[in-house]
């Protein structure tokens, strides 16, 4: 199935203090031809917002160390980068959709691959409209 738009053009930050999980999911965004950036936590993510305009998705676990959470986190970048779409994650929390930023997408861990996929394809073909 041919796409109708390059997904190297977006970026996904990937914001996972688990390192082995971060990877898998570098892995996924790669394969499916997306630009990454990660991040251990919060901190480190919104140095990365700010030097990475081409970042147009945050896909963060909520559990991680440092001065906010992911919720926190996702709700920091809808106040101060609003176009980025957000992507929330977690194995051990369940996040009620008032919990979540507007528009965001909550996938619990472990998180189905070919749904990441589809939501990072949406979120694309919506910015790309």
């Amino acid at each position: 199935m041919a796409q109708s738009f390059d997904p190297a053009r977006y970026a996904v930050l990937i914001v996972e203090d688990d390192a082995l999980v971060r990877a898998e999911a570098v892995d996924l965004c790669e394969e499916a031809g997306f630009t990454t950036y990660e991040a251990r936590n919060a901190d480190q993510a919104i140095r990365l917002l700010e030097r990475h305009s081409d970042i147009r998705v945050l896909f963060t676990d909520v559990e991680m160390p440092g001065t906010m959470d992911g919720l926190k986190l996702a709700r920091a970048v809808r106040d101060r980068w609003p176009p980025v779409a957000i992507i929330v994650t977690s194995g051990r929390i369940q996040v009620e959709a008032t919990d979540m930023p507007e528009n965001g997408l909550f996938f619990a861990k472990p998180y189905p691959p070919r749904g990441i996929i589809k939501a990072l394809n949406d979120i694309a073909a919506r910015i790309q409209n």
